[in-house]
């Protein structure tokens, strides 16, 4: 428990130094002065900010009074004047030099999260940032040319000492329902009054403005047909996967601002099966930082930025740090194991529609070093079994679905019709459909897949084989749950024996575009990759390993599947929005393969039935086989990243049976398979 009164003392003392500075100028170099005292500004603007939402003087203000004042507080980071920002390294380097221009810049932007601290009333957080801050001020008015190694040591040691109390919140956030900082926003604004939107703290696009006045204007019963979709798609992953709901008491809701109305009216579902929701915001600072977006989050204000400092915990990252990290993990856990086990699990609610982004690398960014990549796998996935020792793998489940933002462009609200459309197909339809799949998979003892159109894909999945067909399936069913919209027939593939290549003209993942990305595969496992994205191979090498491959020298196919939602599909060309749609989507519209865990990590011992009755065998790989109940930590990857070829980009798909036999289940991108006809009917809409 923090001592309020000590803390409270420490900020007047803090704000009192950079006040001085601030007021009175930088007493340093003049290499350093023009940083140092615009820093201190920024710091009191925040001082004022706190202040003025505790006073609650943003009450009074319009609604343009708060969009001009919501512009200031990240005016700094737009890519209009981020060149010349210190949260650019590359401009913080040409100012200051490499090594310190470097650490300045991460100092600035964490800097920067004294406006979500201001917001949620953190006055701990604000105190020991800007503490920080004057730390290493002082290592400057002390010398001219403070050591390199001075500075990065204060920012270690600030993150080591207080890891455990920056940990411990996080943790308490995303279990505890009462610690929930967006639950009241959503539950007591007057979402007609579009002022509610400021009071999150994040940067409000036009995006966040027209969706919630999109809303604003359906219908009540709209909405909550739309939240019922999400809710019971969340209800039904439990019944399916013969877990028990009524153990649960905390459901863990990820949305966009400006969704607030959906998400209102799904809490009170939520709340008739007896879930509160846990409600937190992503990523704070550079501890909290995720390669995806989870809690509540706002369109970014500007990617660049977010990429050029994904890798900035790389000033601190050791073994040691790593040790202590997991120490903190295990003991916060333990204390809040009876909250854990309530924790039923995800529903979350992605967007799309942003702008093509492919980022530029910088040599200023800082980067991590071969030896903390691989300390990031281990934290992972030692990390990962931690979580999952206190949150059960086979006692959680989740829900995922995603709607457009007004970014995607003039067809917004046609786009919009037409998801709600695609996230509500007809349930029984395609269970008949995709059993027709299944039945002829189950009888198979590989699947081939080739490329047509500039696609280099030649690939042949191995799969299973079943101990017998009258009980036993090697397919998933995949209908409208956990996992929206409904679209997809998928396994775990036999490692050995799936070899090949695996192509893809262009794909987004996890918000990164890869152009021509090529995936080898070997016995399952990646053996060689390459894309386009960048001029030399190097730096190609780097992207895919760092975001695709999470810094893993190699993962395997968790996962084949088969997308059936043609309906998405040709939505997705009428309108020209196939490199905007998330992989959510995009994963139902073509084959798709997963590298990394399989889509029952830490639950394969849990039985799951498809519609028919059968149980569904392939829920392990040879990895998982041989080491999840002796060691875990090699059976288990903690990541999973679906890649797509769309229908057009497939020449054949086609079964080799136990018998010999070849079906065939896709030809130039339409399926022939008998009892698959009506999946073809969308392409010949006008």
């Amino acid at each position: 428990m923090q001592n309020m009164e000590l803390i409270t003392e420490r900020y007047a003392l803090a704000k009192a130094r950079v006040e001085d500075i601030a007021d009175n100028g930088a007493q340093v170099k003049n290499t350093y002065r023009d940083y140092f005292e615009k820093t201190a500004a920024f710091i009191m603007q925040m001082d004022k900010l706190y202040g003025d939402i505790r006073k609650n003087v943003f009450e009074q203000y319009t609604f343009d009074e708060l969009k001009n004042h919501n512009h200031d507080l990240y005016s700094d980071i737009l890519p209009e004047n981020y060149d010349k920002s210190y949260a650019n390294p590359a401009y913080a380097v040409a100012c200051m030099g490499e090594l310190n221009g470097r650490i300045l810049s991460f100092l600035y932007t964490e800097l920067r999260s004294l406006i979500s601290y201001a917001y949620e009333d953190r006055l701990f957080d604000m105190t020991i940032t800007i503490e920080l801050f004057i730390q290493i001020y002082c290592l400057f008015e002390e010398e001219d040319e403070p050591q390199y190694q001075s500075i990065r040591d204060a920012v270690y040691w600030f993150m080591s000492d207080y890891s455990e109390d920056i940990l411990y919140e996080r943790i308490e956030e995303k279990l505890l329902p009462e610690k929930s900082f967006a639950a009241s926003i959503i539950m007591d604004s007057d979402l007609k009054d579009l002022r509610y939107l400021f009071k999150y703290g994040e940067y409000i696009t036009d995006n966040e403005i027209e969706t919630a006045e999109f809303l604003n204007n359906l219908s009540e019963d709209k909405i909550n047909a739309m939240a019922s979709t999400y809710t019971e798609g969340y209800r039904i992953g439990f019944v399916l996967g013969n877990k028990d709901l009524s153990k649960k008491s905390a459901v863990d809701v990820r949305y966009c601002i400006g969704f607030e109305r959906i998400v209102r009216a799904a809490i009170k579902n939520f709340a008739k099966l007896n879930l509160k929701p846990v409600i937190y915001r992503y990523g704070i600072n550079s501890l909290n930082k995720s390669s995806n977006k989870i809690g509540f989050f706002a369109t970014s204000p500007n990617r660049q930025y977010e990429y050029d400092h994904r890798e900035d915990n790389a000033l601190y990252i050791d073994r040691a740090f790593n040790d202590r990290r997991l120490g903190v993990l295990r003991t916060a856990y333990e204390e809040m194991k009876e909250a854990a086990s309530k924790y039923a699990g995800p529903a979350v609610m992605e967007v799309f529609g942003e702008s093509e982004f492919s980022p530029v690398n910088k040599p200023e960014n800082i980067s991590y070093e071969d030896f903390q990549q691989k300390l990031l796998v281990d934290y992972a996935i030692q990390s990962g079994q931690i979580v999952n020792e206190y949150i059960k793998g086979e006692e959680r489940s989740f829900t995922i679905i995603a709607y457009p933002i007004p970014e995607i462009g003039k067809d917004f609200e046609e786009i919009f019709e037409e998801t709600v459309k695609i996230n509500t197909l007809d349930y029984e339809l395609y269970k008949v459909i995709q059993q027709n799949i299944i039945d002829i998979l189950d009888k198979s003892e590989s699947v081939h897949i080739l490329g047509k159109n500039g696609n280099t894909t030649d690939l042949t999945v191995k799969l299973v084989d079943l101990p017998e067909n009258e009980h036993f399936t090697k397919f998933e069913n995949c209908l409208a749950d956990v996992n929206i919209p409904l679209g997809e027939v998928f396994t775990s593939p036999h490692l050995t024996g799936t070899d090949g290549v695996l192509n893809v003209s262009q794909v987004y993942l996890n918000g990164l575009k890869y152009k021509n990305l090529t995936l080898t595969f070997k016995d399952g496992m990646v053996k060689e990759y390459s894309c386009d994205n960048f001029d030399t191979d190097s730096e190609n090498d780097k992207f895919i390993k760092q975001n695709l491959l999470y810094n893993h020298d190699t993962l395997p196919m968790g996962e084949f599947a088969i997308g059936t939602n043609t309906t998405a599909y040709v939505m997705a060309q009428k309108y020209g929005i196939l490199h905007k749609l998330p992989i959510l989507i995009v994963e139902k519209m073509g084959p798709h393969f997963a590298v990394g865990d399989t889509c029952y990590s830490h639950s394969e011992d849990v039985t799951v039935y498809n519609p028919n009755g059968k149980e569904i065998y392939a829920r392990d790989n040879e990895i998982t086989q041989k080491y999840r109940n002796t060691e875990p930590k090699k059976a288990y990857f903690n990541c999973h990243t679906d890649i797509t070829v769309p229908y057009d980009e497939i020449g054949v798909i086609e079964a080799l049976g136990t018998d010999g036999q070849v079906r065939t289940v896709i030809k130039d991108g339409r399926f022939v398979l008998d009892g698959t006809e009506k999946l073809n009917e969308p392409f010949s809409i006008d």
